[in-house]
Formats: C-alpha cells, sequence, structure tokens
C-alpha cells in the first residue's frame, strides 16, 4: 500500500516507521498518489497564532473573541477540550472554562499569516479557492508534472514549511472532489492527514451523521431530524423527487451527497459576494446615539474593505440583534454601486431609523451586496442630497491623507460616540 512519511516526506510502503527518520506519523492509503483535490484547514488559527507570538501561552487555555457579551472567534485545543466552541457566547465558555485567557482578534496580524500561507499554496498550484483567512481548498491536477512529486508529497511539504517558517499548524484533507476533501480534512485534527479514496466513498459515508454535511445549518439539521434523516443510509432510502419536494434546491444537493458526488470545481479567485462588518456589545444598548457612532464605524471599515479590493455594492445591508437573539435584517438596493463610507452610513442610517424602537440591541451590522467592479461605483449626482458629491470628494481626499500619514490622521466626530 503506498505510504508517506509526513516528516521527511519519503514516500514508502506501508512501513510502520519511516526507516529514513524513525518517525511514525506515516499516512497510508490505496489512492494516496492519485488524488487531487485537497482542503487545507489552520488548526485553530487565531489561537495558534497568538502561542506563537507569546510562548507564555503555549499550554494555556486561550479565547479569541469580544468581552463577556460577545462571542468566542476561536478556541484553542486546550479550551475545546473543555467545550468550548467557536460562536459560543463568551459567558458561557468562560463557565466552561474559567481560567482561559480571552484575547481581542489581531485581524491585521492574522491576515499577514494568512498571506503568508496564501504565497505558498500559490507556489503549489495556480487554483486555489479560499474559503476564509484560515482554510482553503486546492486542485493539484496536474502539478505532478511541475513539481517532480505527487500532490500528496507536495501537501506534506505544505505543512512542514508552515510550521517551520510561520509557526502554525494545520491539517489536509485529500479525495477526489470537495465535498470529501472538507469532510477528511477535520477528521483527524490538529495535525491531520486524512485521505478518502473513490473506492471506499459508499462504504465511508453509509452510517456518518449528515451533520458532516458543509454548510447545513443548525436550522438545516433539524428539517433533516424530523423527515428522519440522521445518516447518509437514511439519505440513501430518499428519492430524488421526494427531496425535492421536501427541501427545495437543497434536496437536490443532498441527494448527490449522499452518493459521495461533488461536481463543483475548484474555483481560483472565486467573486466576492459580500461585504461586512459587525460588532457585538457588552451590555444591550438602545441608545441612538451611541449606535449611530457604530453605525459609522462599520460603514467605514466596510468602505475600507470594498476599496482595498476594488469592489463596490449595489445594496446595503443592516443586521441588528435583540437581546433575546432575535434578528432584524433589512437591505436597500442602490440606483450606483457604491464603496463610499458616506454612502453606506446614511443608506444603513435611513434603515435603523425605522426599526430603531425594536431595541435593545446585542449587536449590530452593515455590509454591501451585489457587488461589482468599483469603475463603475459613485458615478450619478444625488438630486434629493446635492451635497453627497460634495462629501464623496472629501471621502476621497481624506482616504489619500490616511493612506500617507495613518489611520488616525483624520476622525469624524461621530466616530468617536
Amino acid at each position: 500500500m503506498p505510504a508517506l512519511c509526513r516528516d521527511c516526506l519519503q514516500e514508502l510502503d506501508a512501513e510502520r516507521r519511516c526507516p529514513t527518520c524513525g518517525s511514525m506519523r506515516i499516512v497510508r492509503h490505496e489512492e494516496l498518489f492519485d488524488l487531487t483535490i485537497a482542503h487545507m484547514d489552520c488548526d485553530a488559527f487565531y489561537a495558534s497564532v497568538e502561542k506563537r507570538d507569546n510562548p507564555d501561552l503555549k499550554d494555556k487555555p486561550v479565547v479569541i473573541g469580544g468581552g463577556k457579551r460577545g462571542v468566542v472567534s476561536t478556541a484553542c485545543y486546550v479550551a475545546r477540550i473543555r467545550g468550548v466552541r467557536s460562536a459560543m457566547p463568551m459567558f458561557q465558555a468562560l463557565k466552561l472554562c474559567p481560567d482561559a485567557v480571552v484575547l481581542p482578534p489581531r485581524m491585521e496580524v492574522y491576515a499577514e499569516a494568512s498571506r503568508a500561507i496564501r504565497a505558498m499554496m500559490d507556489g503549489l498550484t495556480p487554483v486555489v479557492e479560499p474559503l476564509s483567512l484560515d482554510e482553503a481548498f486546492m486542485d493539484m491536477t496536474g502539478t505532478e508534472r511541475l513539481h517532480g512529486a505527487p500532490p500528496a508529497v507536495m501537501l506534506a511539504r505544505l505543512i512542514r514549511r508552515m510550521r517551520d517558517e510561520l509557526g502554525l499548524t494545520g491539517s489536509i484533507g485529500l479525495s477526489h472532489n470537495k465535498f470529501l476533501a472538507k469532510v477528511a480534512s477535520d477528521l483527524d485534527k490538529p495535525l491531520g492527514f486524512s485521505v478518502i479514496g473513490k473506492a471506499e466513498t459508499d462504504a465511508f459515508l453509509r452510517d456518518k451523521p449528515v451533520r458532516m454535511i458543509w454548510g447545513v445549518g443548525a436550522a438545516g439539521q433539524d428539517s433533516l431530524e424530523k423527515a428522519g434523516i440522521r445518516t447518509f443510509s437514511d439519505l440513501l432510502r430518499w428519492e430524488l423527487d421526494a427531496l425535492n419536494e421536501r427541501f427545495g434546491a437543497l434536496g437536490f444537493r443532498l441527494w448527490h451527497l449522499a452518493r459521495g458526488q461533488d461536481k463543483r470545481r475548484v474555483t481560483a479567485n472565486a467573486p466576492v459576494k459580500s461585504i461586512s462588518k459587525e460588532t457585538t456589545f457588552f451590555e444591550d444598548t438602545g441608545s441612538v446615539d451611541i449606535l449611530d457612532g457604530h453605525l459609522w464605524r462599520l460603514s467605514e471599515q466596510v468602505a475600507d474593505r470594498a476599496k482595498a479590493k476594488g469592489k463596490a455594492g449595489r445594496v446595503v445591508t443592516l443586521k441588528l440583534k435583540r437581546s433575546n437573539f432575535s434578528l432584524i435584517s433589512r437591505r436597500l438596493s442602490l440606483r450606483d454601486a457604491t464603496q463610499m463610507a458616506d454612502t453606506i452610513y446614511h443608506t444603513a442610517r435611513g434603515m435603523f431609523d425605522i426599526v430603531s424602537n425594536q431595541g435593545p440591541f446585542r449587536l449590530i451590522g452593515v455590509g454591501i451586496a451585489d457587488i461589482i467592479e468599483d469603475a463603475a461605483a459613485d458615478l450619478s449626482a444625488d438630486l434629493l442630497d446635492p451635497k453627497a458629491a460634495q462629501r464623496r470628494q472629501a471621502e476621497r481626499a481624506t482616504d489619500a491623507i490616511r493612506e500617507r500619514f495613518g489611520p488616525d490622521a483624520i476622525l469624524k466626530g461621530r466616530s468617536m460616540r
């Protein structure tokens, strides 16, 4: 059976221990050197960056997130053993792990580490599809001739480079399609390297829970549960028409995934669908002044990201979460796409004014959607707001000053609320 030492990268013949370096970290599989679709997922990425930068945190439970009213962004594996999970309310995480070291996220630092990892992946294949800062699909088809080694070897080399050069670790899933590659990357975290081959797909999936399906959230799982679908075997008993009738478009996808089929291609430079930012408060608030300050700051952050990406949005979105976790969401289409903080803010503020009396709120978010390239953005004059063009010109001038002298060179009064 083909095998690979993940430490010295020697191709082996199924030995239990590497004869070259003595490592026991051997991955074995009949199709190991034939599969080309991979998913790389960093291990507790934000927390790992913090532990790398502060060795005193090495053996401590580390949680990245907001204060007591926020949620967990990432928890290290020490904290996960105690039951802490991503998206868990912070107060609940601290009950489970009272000695946790809680740190605010440092997104600029995480983004820098992500760019370094992305550069390594780009060196393996031109077909990299990032899902977030810490995970991506890779299509390694045809790269063996380029690198003189099978994809499995190059993926193991990637993880070794991440460890040696960046002080970070990740897990690899290798398979024949995106769905199974992502499933595989979760099988043996952290520091995993798991393979799901074509020949074993049906047997592997048969008794697995359907919650393994990426993108089916809690509500979707509840719907499946009510239909008596808990495992892939349960799904296999349904006809395609019956699944479509019960679950709509999701039914078509479920029918194919139950059989391990996924025809989606790994797509480099997938189009940006939306840009958004949100914040969770330490205490619920219904203060219009306080919420207005957050609206402006979030609008600036969304605009900054849009400008950096060369994008603009035809739709402005507003998200509010009440203290009972119920959501209010609004969206408004614009005449022209925008990337300007002023336009995003005034549009979001108009939507907020309609629902401001439904607070207090624990979360507020702003975004743009229906994304296009920025060349067609903010072109028309606004007859109802003749000063809008003047404010856009001032914002462009402000951007230029901040680019030269730093982000705090100019601040608006409302951003101080």
